[in-house]
């Protein structure tokens, strides 16, 4: 099955809210076709902290071969429905950020959007996904994306990113190279031209 952004109007609409949403946490920073930088060329981006000091998103459509028994094996609760790990940006990428979903609230998690949250109590965390009947969501990112102060703007102005709500079906999807194209597609117009534009440049 496709995968679908669900808009909400038509497309007029959707590309209207593009150019007039403000970042902030629980927003998506989607990579204009334009953006050649490798480290975030068709990406989609979360961001979990915004403010004066900076922004702290994570790529949500970059999936590893690394599984989660290799990256923490001593997290056995997390084992079976974390899956393929993340890659959630350039910035620390030895550490490790959790983002779930599971209906209730895990000490210590910041909420980001739509009951989606950001890190938490690890037992805790394991403890609920083991008694949650396979309901939870659970993505495990090695590092982050990070802006400094005014950077993130500069790139805003330079028309490096279009900023939308997030959607929960599209940071959980379950194939995230489907995730940039799909919103390109509701995008219309010359985006959706670009949906079908293969990840390495080098292929057009």
């Amino acid at each position: 099955m496709k995968l679908q952004w669900a808009a909400g109007g038509s497309i007029v609409t959707l590309m209207e809210r593009a150019k007039r949403q403000k970042v902030g946490r629980g927003m998506f920073l989607v990579a204009t076709p334009h953006l050649k930088d490798p480290n975030f060329r068709q990406t989609v981006v979360l961001i979990c902290e915004h403010g004066a000091g900076g922004s702290l998103g994570l790529v949500v459509n970059r999936r590893t071969d690394q599984h989660i028994t290799e990256v923490l094996p001593q997290a056995t609760g997390l084992h079976e429905r974390a899956g393929f790990v993340y890659t959630g940006g350039p910035v620390q990428k030895d550490s490790l950020l959790i983002l779930h979903r599971l209906g209730w609230e895990v000490p210590e998690s910041r909420p980001i959007f739509d009951g989606v949250c950001l890190g938490g109590e690890l037992g805790v965390l394991e403890e609920e996904l083991t008694q949650d009947h396979g309901e939870g969501l659970v993505r495990v990112y090695m590092g982050y994306a990070g802006w400094a102060a005014g950077q993130l703007q500069f790139e805003l102005a330079s028309g490096s990113w279009l900023v939308l709500p997030a959607q929960m079906p599209m940071v959980f999807a379950r194939d995230p190279l489907q995730v940039w194209p799909a919103i390109l597609r509701a995008l219309g117009g010359d985006y959706a031209l670009y949906a079908t534009m293969p990840p390495d440049p080098s292929l057009n």
